[in-house]
């Protein structure tokens, strides 16, 4: 290749990379021009760390000012509208507050501000192998099992009475360890229907409950029946009942009946005699 050729696409190449060059730096100044002319509006953010269950107050919140085309959808403009209402979700210094994030109007703060309507929150009592070493916090979910004897017999079987309900509270913690470590107490609030809450109470009362923790992408139901002793031990012959002993009355044998008799009858002229005879039955 020579050398006239060399210079030529060398040209080329830089009039190319001009040409590249003035095309993306038109598009960025008509962009900075056509952001500076947008109007630019006030929107509520957190001042600070806000944690679950935390009612709002001034300190907690902060105004910034952003292109009308980067709110988003729902966010606050006035801080009195957020003033006083409780926190159900976890915000981090700077992030907008949105409806969302806040309970209801006049709801509260602190764990009844994060019941939903018609719904229960029901404590149990646990330990460490019942809260699954203290792995159970608040956002997770679990099953909840009894174990416990039947009505009409002595046989224990374990069954999932509730499944896939939500955890909202670890003793007086309403928010989740940040470094997702274990985190124990001796009770568990979960967030369950009415109809589940009587179900719950009662099986704390008549059995023993364990957790199962489950992943929060598995939203599975239905299909587990009860585990029972006798399922567990295949194997094992089972143990045949005593049959009851039958006592037998002895029979009297019947008196050797008499042996029988004939009689033979002789006549001689006006002489009778009658000779009487046994029966041996040869």
């Amino acid at each position: 290749m020579n050398r006239s050729r060399l210079l030529m696409i060398g040209g080329l190449a830089l009039a190319v990379g001009l040409l590249v060059s003035f095309t993306v730096y038109n598009r960025l100044r008509t962009f900075a021009g056509s952001t500076s002319n947008e109007a630019s509006v006030h929107v509520v953010v957190a001042a600070s760390d806000i944690a679950v269950g935390t009612k709002l107050d001034t300190h907690d919140v902060g105004l910034v000012t952003i292109p009308q085309s980067a709110v988003p959808p729902g966010a606050f403009s006035d801080r009195s509208k957020v003033m006083g209402r409780g926190a159900i979700l976890p915000m981090s210094k700077g992030e907008f507050i949105l409806p969302s994030k806040l309970a209801a109007l006049n709801a509260g703060a602190g764990l009844p501000s994060m019941i939903p309507q018609g719904m229960r929150a029901v404590s149990v009592r646990v330990n460490d192998v019942v809260s699954v070493a203290g792995f159970v916090q608040p956002g997770t979910r679990v099953d909840v099992l009894a174990t416990g004897n039947q009505s009409n017999g002595n046989e224990r079987q374990t069954t999932t009475v509730l499944e896939n309900v939500a955890v909202i509270a670890v003793g007086k913690s309403l928010d989740r360890s940040a470094s997702a470590d274990a985190q124990t107490a001796p009770v568990i609030t979960l967030l369950v229907s009415p109809d589940d809450a009587q179900k719950l109470a009662l099986v704390s009362q008549e059995g023993r409950i364990q957790l199962s923790l489950r992943n929060p992408l598995d939203t599975k139901k239905g299909g587990i029946g009860a585990t029972r002793t006798s399922s567990l031990y295949l194997g094992e012959s089972p143990v045949a009942e005593p049959k009851p002993k039958v006592h037998r009355a002895a029979v009297k044998a019947p008196p050797p009946a008499a042996p029988a008799h004939y009689a033979v009858e002789m006549i001689r002229g006006s002489k009778r005699d009658e000779t009487k005879f046994e029966d041996n039955k040869f």
